[in-house]
């Protein structure tokens, strides 16, 4: 017998939620992932199959010619790599290029970014875009121009001088002029995430700071400088693993690695073992051994930005 309700009672009310069926919940929380699934696809197409073939390569002897088999040598390639005498010398062009470059991305950013925050309304705008501007230049195109500039008989540079210096063709002028060129051409990247850093750094330390007598330069020591020291370390990281990668076009295109290898950093010398002695296997070895070298000092430098972020916070 089914029950009755009395005119007066209402009908009892049924939870939707416990009725419903877990399946829907459980697709929902899948949808997120979907989202990332084209860029980890990307990721693992565009990066670590590059990756394990370049890791595979690096066991063999290879000319890269599709008509020639690859031949088995094991471990061939790292150790005559060891042997190379322009190995050790690419890694110490490269620590000098990375020295070089920190003045551009970290000194000098630091220095146009507080002189910058004095400037105000539209001018400030303009200010950032000249600075900006070298970033937008094709590497091609600033070393064609560079290049007309530091011409020893009618360049712009020696006549501003007063001397007759060989820029492109002389070791010691080339390695500064590559490192000078490298550093105007990624200057504005430095000053656009510094005047970044600058901007999430709230003005109240500094108007307490005042207040107590605090003068200029010991706000700009003591408050703004540690509180910046999180992007800093970001542009040391950036400095260190992508200085090669920056001046690669400008190498390729003013010196090709000379003069007598004195602007053939690792970046260089894995083209040069790759596509101008053909040796794959040695190019890849190389490679692996970088990748390797780089990805402990980027776990550093990380590590040491998450400590300096904690510290500050």
């Amino acid at each position: 017998m089914l029950a009755t309700l009395a005119p007066h009672e209402a009908p009892p009310i049924v939870d939707a939620t416990a009725v419903r069926s877990p399946r829907p919940r459980r697709v929902g929380a899948l949808v997120p992932y979907l989202y990332l699934l084209p860029g980890l696809a990307l990721l693992a197409v565009w990066v670590y199959r590059p990756l394990t073939q370049t890791f595979q390569i690096s066991f063999v002897s290879w000319n890269l010619l599709p008509t020639s088999p690859a031949r088995p040598v094991g471990l061939a390639n790292y150790e005559r790599l060891f042997t190379l005498p322009d190995f050790g010398s690419a890694l110490g062009r490269t620590a000098v290029l990375i020295l070089g470059l920190l003045p551009f991305t970290i000194v000098v950013p630091v220095v146009v970014g507080l002189l910058a925050r004095r400037v105000r309304g539209r001018a400030a705008t303009v200010y950032q875009g000249l600075v900006f501007a070298p970033l937008l230049v094709a590497p091609v195109a600033g070393a064609a121009v560079w290049q007309w500039l530091l011409d020893p008989r009618s360049g712009a540079v020696n006549q501003i001088l007063g001397t007759t210096v060989n820029w492109l063709q002389e070791p010691g002028p080339a390695q500064l002029a590559i490192i000078v060129i490298t550093g105007w051409h990624v200057l504005g990247f430095a000053v656009l995430v510094v005047a970044a850093g600058l901007a999430g750094i709230t003005d109240d330390y500094a108007e307490a700071a005042a207040l107590d007598g605090a003068t200029r330069g010991q706000i700009t020591r003591w408050i703004t400088l540690p509180m910046l020291s999180p992007t800093l370390v970001f542009l040391l990281l950036m400095t260190v693993l992508l200085a090669a990668q920056w001046s690669f076009p400008l190498i390729d295109t003013l010196t090709h690695g000379g003069p007598a290898g004195a602007t053939t950093n690792v970046y260089y010398l894995l083209w040069d073992y790759g596509f101008h002695s053909f040796d794959a296997g040695l190019g890849a070895a190389a490679g692996v051994i970088f990748f390797l070298g780089f990805g402990v000092i980027a776990g550093g430098l990380v590590w040491l930005s998450e400590k300096v972020s904690i510290h500050d916070n």
